[in-house]
């Protein structure tokens, strides 16, 4: 059995680690932004070339222009509701009643009901 790490530790680590992650994303696209830029645009067009910070600006109005802000284009959650729906369907009752269980453990929450069935007419 696997051991897990306390919940409250967890969050800490996360909320300590994820700006630095962030940045350090934003910064590989920033530079990678501004390389190719520099190298394609000036000699191509005759564009001005641009700082990093220039770059870092490029990519976050694309990200908020063309990907939003929730990982891709919209309707990500219902599509995983109804991928997760799916799974539910085709999971044996001992197999629900193991995900309950590992939920259950991770999250504070209430017991998830059981979809209805739906009536196929």
């Amino acid at each position: 059995m696997k051991k897990r790490m306390p919940r409250g530790l967890k969050f800490v680590l996360i909320a300590i680690a994820a700006p630095f992650v962030i940045a350090l994303i934003l910064g590989f696209f920033g530079w990678a932004t501004m390389s190719l830029w520099n190298w394609l645009l000036p000699g191509l067009f005759g564009w001005k070339v641009i700082t990093f910070w220039q770059a870092v600006g490029l990519v976050i109005l694309a990200r908020l222009l063309f990907g939003g802000m929730r990982g891709g284009s919209g309707g990500g959650g219902r599509r995983w509701r109804h991928r997760m729906e799916e799974r539910w369907q085709n999971m044996t009752p001992e197999e629900r009643a193991e995900f309950q269980r590992e939920m259950g453990s991770r999250w504070v929450c209430e017991r998830v009901p059981e979809p209805e069935p739906k009536s196929g007419a």
